[in-house]
């Protein structure tokens, strides 16, 4: 038995046709202007069927799907400085590239699978790239990772070790995520760039699905990092999916934390439309200007009473570092960012407010932002007395 499904436009309604050429509504990419979010961004809709469950609500077959150590991460409870009673990580370092990618990267390559692809691009400040390349590896298919020439390089050694094809471009994530669209109209390969390929949606809704399943129940409170948007609606569209088949009767109060230096979602979310901003921060992995599932997310947000917060690069760090010495989870910044927002709006939640941070890459990823918070020794010894002299 699998769930019966449709496909319409995120944006206008108009059901759309299911198949390998399925990417934005036709109608709503028209109105398209080169400074904003991506318009008409399709969304897989299912119908409530008896006896399935709520890990049988997707839009590729199960047989497709090559057998992976994706998903299924642990929820643990952090036992943090001044925390919530019931705070859990959400901890997707353990996916195969430590990276919450995977979840998208597994649903793209089992689409690629099912419709006869051999290759798929991606454009990625890191994770995506890896992740794409990591699953196309195991899966028998060919990688093409579209990544800005500042990427950390961890994340493309690991790209690298899988054995995709690089390329660096000279400019930004945005200009990374243009030129891997034009390379896939031009050799028609399957595009998984976030927002733009719906799965990436469906396949990190995955998230949403598992946290009800290890609580029995859904949280008060998800604290989200935030750059593209893609992971805030797909955690929406994972507890939407949770309502609407009736394993549940509520939706979390999902928390949109964004780095100070890439605002845009916060600031949309403020004022009600998007403006131009320039990225900088030292989180890369949430560091956009124009953050391609922008309405997407925004329009969720706003339907289901959703909040945001800045985060500076300061905050990031030094939650980085209190996660690594108290939890014993070491966290790239990006992920740390939803302990950083956490900490900054604890005290405006309930007491009994139970509460997730989606933890969202290792802190291995990028080494280098981690060594701007510590100290290595001054000076190698050779006896222990040594230690004791100045």
């Amino acid at each position: 038995m699998k769930a019966e499904f449709s496909c319409k436009c995120s944006e206008c309604g108009k059901i759309l046709d299911i198949g390998p050429g399925i990417m934005l509504c036709p109608v709503c990419a028209k109105k398209q202007r080169s400074d904003e979010p991506l318009r008409g961004i399709p969304e897989f809709e299912y119908t409530p069927r008896p006896g399935l469950k709520a890990e049988d609500y997707y839009p590729v077959e199960k047989v497709f799907f090559p057998e992976l150590p994706v998903g299924n991460t642990p929820l643990w409870k952090a036992s943090l400085p001044d925390a919530h009673r019931e705070l859990y990580l959400k901890d997707d370092t353990g996916n195969l590239s430590a990276s919450f990618k995977d979840r998208a990267s597994l649903l793209v390559a089992a689409f690629a699978l099912k419709y006869g692809y051999e290759e798929i691009a991606v454009a990625s400040t890191g994770n995506a790239g890896s992740s794409m390349a990591a699953i196309a590896a195991a899966a028998g298919l060919k990688s093409t990772i579209f990544l800005p020439e500042k990427a950390p390089r961890a994340k493309m050694i690991q790209a690298l070790q899988y054995g995709a094809r690089l390329i660096s471009v000279d400019g930004n994530y945005d200009k990374a995520f243009d030129l891997s669209l034009q390379y896939s109209e031009k050799y028609a390969v399957l595009n998984r760039n976030t927002a733009y390929n719906p799965l990436t949606i469906e396949g990190k809704k995955s998230a949403a699905i598992e946290i009800f399943r290890q609580m029995r129940t859904v949280p008060d409170y998800v604290f989200v990092p935030c750059g593209d948007g893609v992971i805030l609606g797909g955690m929406y569209k994972g507890f939407r999916d949770l309502l609407h088949c009736g394993f549940t009767d509520s939706i979390p109060v999902l928390i949109a934390v964004q780095a100070e230096g890439s605002p845009a979602i916060h600031h949309a979310l403020q004022s009600g439309k998007f403006r131009p901003c320039k990225s900088r921060t030292i989180a890369d992995s949430i560091a956009v200007d124009i953050p391609r599932g922008g309405y997407y997310a925004l329009r969720q947000l706003q339907a289901y009473g959703g909040k945001s917060i800045l985060v500076s690069d300061k905050e990031i760090l030094e939650a980085q570092l209190r996660l690594s010495r108290k939890a014993g989870l070491f966290a790239e910044p990006a992920a740390a960012a939803s302990y950083a927002g956490y900490e900054k709006m604890k005290g405006k939640l309930p007491e009994n407010a139970r509460v997730v941070l989606m933890i969202t890459g290792s802190g291995l990823k990028d080494v280098d932002a981690a060594v701007k918070k510590l100290s290595f020794p001054e000076k190698s010894i050779s006896r222990i007395e040594d230690l004791y002299e100045d």
